[in-house]
Order: structure tokens, then sequence, then C-alpha cells
């Protein structure tokens, strides 16, 4: 299915663990992200992995027509951590470099529940929106809710007036995959102030 207006999203980086986890909702609404962007015919940009939730969300793409490219660092380019069955694998020198290439090749982000990696990830690139850097939707999928505390915590950073409530609203927030597809094609960009470019991140 394509969308015929809104946002045109050709490609999506999604932001996921490396491990199973125990919540098998997570678990299979993994598969079904990747499954719902092949069927969309957009392309599913990731770390490379084939462990875990990333391994998920490719297989649910691969195994449904879909394309999907992996970013991964030269260092975790393993046989007991790469996905071989990639339509394209890029590989870059370190972890920085391959958020600035998941952030080329994507049209949008969505994270989907995980670790530390997906907080770093999920955060690096809401601040780069927040500082003007790219008008991208930033999609946070709550799946069973996992980001529950995540939301509230940030709620009470705009009521202590530390996080400015329109940086808060980049972050498009749903429950299930639907919901934040139609957010994702429907997003319009405020318009920010450029404060630095990329290179100076």
């Amino acid at each position: 299915m394509k969308n015929n207006k809104g946002n045109q999203l050709k490609s999506v980086a999604v932001f996921c663990a490396s491990s199973d986890g125990n919540d098998s909702k997570i678990y299979t609404e993994s598969y079904r992200m990747g499954k719902i962007l092949a069927q969309r015919d957009i392309t599913l940009v990731y770390g490379g992995s084939k462990l875990g939730l990333m391994g998920q969300v490719a297989a649910g793409a691969l195994q449904n027509g879909g394309q999907v490219i992996g970013v991964i660092p030269d260092f975790l380019k393993t046989k007991e951590v790469v996905h071989a069955g990639l339509t394209e694998l890029v590989t870059t020198k370190d972890m920085h470099e391959r958020k600035l290439k998941m952030h080329e090749l994507s049209g949008g982000f969505i994270a989907l529940p995980g670790g530390f990696g997906t907080f770093e990830e999920l955060f690096e690139i809401v601040t780069w929106g927040q500082l003007g850097l790219h008008r991208k939707p930033i999609g946070l999928l709550n799946i069973n809710g996992f980001y529950d505390e995540l939301i509230a915590m940030l709620k009470t950073m705009v009521r202590k007036a530390l996080l400015r409530k329109e940086n808060f609203d980049l972050l498009l927030i749903a429950d299930n995959i639907e919901e934040i597809m139609e957010k994702m094609h429907n997003f319009k960009p405020m318009p920010v102030p450029q404060w630095m470019n990329k290179d100076q991140t």
C-alpha cells in the first residue's frame, strides 16, 4: 500500500534492541513493524544485526518482499552478529558514523523498545531535530506500555520548564504501528532555527 498524500516516506530507520527481551508482544510487534514497512514499499534502515528485536524487524521486512539496509560499525561486523541476507549492508568506521549514515539514508525514524543503545540513538536524533539539523518525523512506539515511565518523565521535564513543549512534541507517540505510521505520514515540521551542522555534533 502506497501513501498518496502527506509525507512520502521512502525509508524509515528503526531503532530497537539487539536482544529478544521477555515480552512476547514486543517481540511479535517488532516483526510486524518490518512487515508493515514492506507492505507500504518503505525501505527499512536499521543497525544490521540478525539478533534480538533488530533481527525480528529485518525478518518481517525481508520475508514480505521489503528492502532492508543494514548499517553496522566495522567492530561489530562478525558472523555472530551481522545479518547476511540483507538487501544492502553498509559498514562504518564507528558508532557516530553509523548514526550519520542512518540519518542520511532515512526519511524518518521509529524507536521500538530497547536499552541504552536505543535510547542513545533516539535522543540524539531528537536533539538533532531540536537543533534544526533535520525536519524528519520521529516516532516512539510504546508497545505494551514499555515507554510509559519515559513519557511521564519527559512530561515532568516540560512542567519543570527544562524541556520546551514544542520540543517534546517532536516525538510522535503511539502504542500501535498503524497509529505511528499515520502520525509519521501526517507530520508537519515546525520551523526551527538551525544552530549548527551535523559536522559539529
